[in-house]
């Protein structure tokens, strides 16, 4: 079996990436790596992504192919530049961020994206993996990561759900959901909005297992 590596800075990642493998790829060999300080560490610190912040996620991708991870999955949308460093580092395995495969897919459909939310560095960090002059808008969706933190999963998606509305508003034409726990509330998304709805964790698990042929 192909052996792969998830490696989560958010404790509400581990559960939706998991049941998407069971859903689409069942037969890969799964190791999950936590450290939920990562993201805690970057939403308290004035430096951002700095060396010592990549270095951390350099040694986490290091243990996996230690291991013998075949590829690796990071799946918190905040730490782009970390994970480019990792890709740079281990250039001969499939190094994934969580939504290149969605805003693959976002570009795809053309029009506006509207690009929801529910941790704040996201969209500090997220917007530049756009191509330059993508025609982009974003929304926090305040609140929801805390309602779902605390297990309130019904305030999680209406707030999600709210923020893509304001979205909509704003003219966008497709609504991508940048947080893999954020993929729970895309019916509810859909359905208020009218318009497609993409959510990085199937699309992720999908460009993962067609890279490693599985």
């Amino acid at each position: 079996m192909t052996r792969v590596a998830l490696i989560h800075a958010l404790a509400l990642s581990v559960a939706p990436v998991n049941a998407e493998f069971e859903r689409q790829w069942p037969q890969a060999l799964r190791m999950n790596l936590l450290d939920d300080s990562l993201s805690a560490d970057l939403a308290c610190s004035p430096r951002g992504l700095d060396e010592t912040m990549t270095a951390r996620f350099v040694a986490l991708a290091d243990y996996a192919v230690g291991t013998g991870a075949k590829g690796i999955l990071f799946t918190c949308s905040a730490f782009g530049p970390c994970i480019d460093a990792v890709a740079r580092r281990h250039a001969g395995l499939p190094v994934l961020k969580p939504n290149e495969a969605m805003i693959d897919e976002a570009l795809a459909l053309g029009g506006r994206i509207g690009l929801v939310a529910t941790f704040g560095p996201t969209l500090a960090s997220m917007p530049a993996e756009f191509p330059p002059g993508t025609a982009l808008d974003t929304a926090l969706a305040d609140g929801a990561l805390e309602a779902l933190n605390r297990g309130d999963l019904e305030t999680h998606d209406e707030l999600a759900a709210q923020a893509a509305m304001v979205l909509a508003g704003r003219g966008c034409t497709v609504i991508a959901l940048a947080q893999f726990s954020l993929a729970r509330a895309r019916q509810r998304v859909a359905e208020r909005t009218g318009l497609p709805v993409l959510t990085t964790v199937d699309t992720a698990v999908r460009r993962l297992r067609e890279r490693l042929g599985g």
